[in-house]
């Protein structure tokens, strides 16, 4: 009790004085540093912040920051991680005791943790979903294994930077001198990328600082292994990828984490490496869809990393035979700038690239070459192409006939059992459903009664039978689905392909025919042109400099027109003025709301409750997704994008104190919009 006499300053060293006294060691807690402050494993959004907790004695050397821990909350043990150690708390009650502590190994670095803080504000999620992203789940016994990192890491092998030859030098020069330098490249026509990263991951190596690469999938992470392999040496990095199994993951995370190497390479799932004294930051193919997390709260890794070289103070690279929209955003703003080879570079290494029928005298000799799926000027390239090597065929579908529509009126043919679509897998047999596999021996058309049914989409596998057919005696060899090639030798063959599933031909491929441009710019998504555009580039660009490329679509189109420019950067640029116009990502920040109706509309009044009239949020929707969901988008100004996330969190947290009814994900700047 305090008189109405006390003075302000008496009443503050009085509660600070009972303050101390309440995280004042008691029996059997150590008096260094008595608290812990704690991040529990809870992903309710209105307990998203750290907990005050007391260290007893006998935890008190392994319950250190980094360490995983158990605890008591709400009743239940969960697991937590150790933030850091305190002289005292500022709660005023009662605080209770770490019960456990799991494992004293420090798998959450400071770094590391102010990272997921960073992502979770940046997506409106909650710090505990994203430390689920950037720990693996422990492994006691790999823990119990001697790894051998009490030796400084291997220097390079090489520091050589010739496959920077064709680029400004100020980028790899600025990463020497330990600069955070940030740049976009636009890697040239036929560029080992994988070598490219590999020397400049050396570069950085060399100056005494470390370095994390990411590649999009299994098969480009290959590559760059090999390539690090001859340019640090096989003990010169660590790899960090979901796809090693539990295991070997934790096992990679541990070496990475006690200093096992300097670089760390990996997907998607590395971008949260431990790295020490990082100084380089490297994403190949940003616009790839592999990086975009589909585990809550959703981020991207290329804006993980760049939070990361922006927070640490370290050199970023976004590279890419293409630019997305994103990228271009970065250089238009100023955050980092370009790298890009001179144009009288690009014309001497780019094929040529030509559209069918582009020309009158492509439409002379062939009246159909812009209507036909194979116009004859296409297999005049491939069969001049198959005198000197392989033929990539870019086909968008995979399948044989993955799509079938009635023969008279073209009307979509579905199943009478559960509406799915009905298709062919194979040259014989009837046509059967996607979904239930039902076969459709009694179809008759809805509209017309016609019982004949043709192609919507030619697939990849029907593709290469005509192809068979049309060039008798050549390999034709397929790539895609469950049968993904890595590299192909150097012999006439034609390499059937999907997107993304392209391998690589010893010594470039003499020819490329991409087919059904039109299927993949009629995607309905925001994205379709940038990805159509990003695809190609990706298939022409493993074509050696004295090949061809055909695309077979419009020749007015604007996303073949830069192709056949090879002007990846003028086309990004057009994108951003387009979505700015149209108040699209990433000129404007969008947020995707799914959930039921109610749920949704309660938590887009409390946004407009929340959030400032100066923010200019819009809401597009509520449109139904199923009988009992529903979608909405918020946006706002670019500029207002921090404070939308924040707004949604709030409002997030406000729904989850009340117990509000009805789950809303909230997915902000999807990758997929449309």
């Amino acid at each position: 009790m305090t008189s109405n006499g006390d003075s302000p300053e008496q009443l503050t060293l009085l509660r600070d004085t009972v303050r101390r006294s309440r995280t004042k060691a008691p029996a059997g807690i150590t008096s260094s540093l008595p608290v812990a402050r704690i991040a529990v494993d809870v992903s309710l959004p209105h307990l998203d912040r750290p907990f005050d907790y007391l260290v007893p004695d006998d935890l008190a050397e392994a319950a250190q920051p980094g360490a995983r821990v158990k605890v008591r909350f709400a009743g239940k043990d969960l697991d937590g991680f150790v933030l850091e150690r305190l002289e005292s708390s500022d709660h005023d009650g009662k605080l209770t005791r770490i019960r456990k502590v799991v494992s004293p190994e420090r798998v959450l670095t400071p770094e590391i943790a102010d990272l997921c803080r960073a992502v979770a504000d940046r997506y409106a999620g909650v710090f505990a979903d994203v430390t689920r992203l950037a720990v693996p789940p422990r492994h006691a016994k790999v823990e119990g294994e001697p790894l051998r990192c009490d030796q400084p890491a291997p220097p390079p092998l090489s520091t050589s930077r010739s496959e920077w030859s064709s680029y400004p030098p100020g980028f790899l020069d600025a990463v020497a001198r330990s600069e955070a330098p940030r740049a976009i490249w636009t890697a040239v026509p036929g560029a080992d990328w994988a070598l490219g990263f590999a020397q400049a991951a050396a570069v950085c190596a060399a100056s005494g600082r470390g370095a994390l690469l990411l590649a999009p999938d299994a098969r480009d992470l290959e590559r760059l292994a090999a390539a690090c392999t001859t340019v640090l040496g096989a003990t010169g990095f660590v790899t960090l990828s979901a796809d090693l199994g539990p295991t070997a993951r934790y096992r990679a995370f541990l070496a990475a984490l006690r200093g096992g190497a300097r670089v760390v390479i990996g997907t998607r799932a590395a971008a949260f490496a431990p790295v020490a004294n990082l100084g380089l930051v490297a994403l190949w193919d940003d616009g790839d869809d592999s990086y975009a997390e589909p585990r809550a709260p959703y981020p991207h890794a290329r804006e993980a990393l760049l939070l990361r070289a922006f927070r640490q103070q370290c050199a970023a690279l976004l590279g890419g035979f293409a630019r997305t929209a994103e990228a271009a955003a970065l250089l238009e703003s100023g955050f980092a700038h370009e790298l890009i080879a001179d144009r009288t570079v690009i014309r001497a290494v780019a094929p040529a690239v030509h559209i069918a029928g582009e020309s009158d005298t492509d439409l002379a000799r062939d009246p159909a070459a812009r209507a036909a799926r194979l116009p004859h000027r296409a297999f005049e390239i491939a069969r001049e192409g198959l005198r000197s090597g392989p033929v990539l065929v870019q086909v968008p579908r995979a399948g044989y006939l993955p799509s079938l529509v009635c023969q008279t009126c073209r009307t979509p043919s579905r199943c009478s059992a559960c509406g799915g679509t009905l298709r062919r897998t194979g040259g014989a047999g009837p046509a059967s459903c996607s979904v239930c596999g039902r076969p459709a021996t009694d179809h008759r058309c809805p509209e017309c009664g016609d019982t004949r049914m043709r192609a919507a989409v030619v697939g990849a596998r029907r593709t290469a039978e005509e192809l068979g057919r049309a060039f008798p005696g050549v390999v034709v060899r397929t790539s895609g689905g469950d049968n993904v090639l890595d590299v192909v030798p150097d012999s006439p063959a034609l390499i059937v392909s999907t997107p993304g599933a392209e391998p690589v031909a010893e010594g470039g491929y003499s020819a490329a025919l991409l087919l059904d441009t039109w299927l993949m710019l009629a995607r309905p998504d925001l994205r379709a042109p940038e990805e159509a555009v990003r695809r190609w580039f990706n298939a022409a660009a493993l074509v050696r400099r004295t090949g061809t490329v055909i695309l077979v679509g419009e020749p007015s189109a604007l996303p073949l027109q830069a192709v056949v420019r090879w002007s990846p950067e003028g086309f990004a640029a057009r994108e951003v003025e387009e979505r700015r116009a149209a108040r699209l990502a990433p000129a404007a920040r969008l947020a995707e709301l799914t959930g039921p109706a109610d749920a949704v509309a309660d938590l887009i009044a409390r946004l407009r409750q929340l959030l400032s009239a100066t923010a200019g949020l819009e809401v597009l929707g509520p449109v139904d997704v199923d009988e009992e969901t529903v979608r909405a988008v918020v946006r706002t100004p670019r500029a207002a994008g921090s404070a939308l996330a924040r707004t949604l969190k709030e409002a997030q947290s406000a729904r989850s104190t009340k117990k509000s009814p009805g789950l809303v994900r909230v997915q902000v700047d999807p990758p997929s919009f449309g």
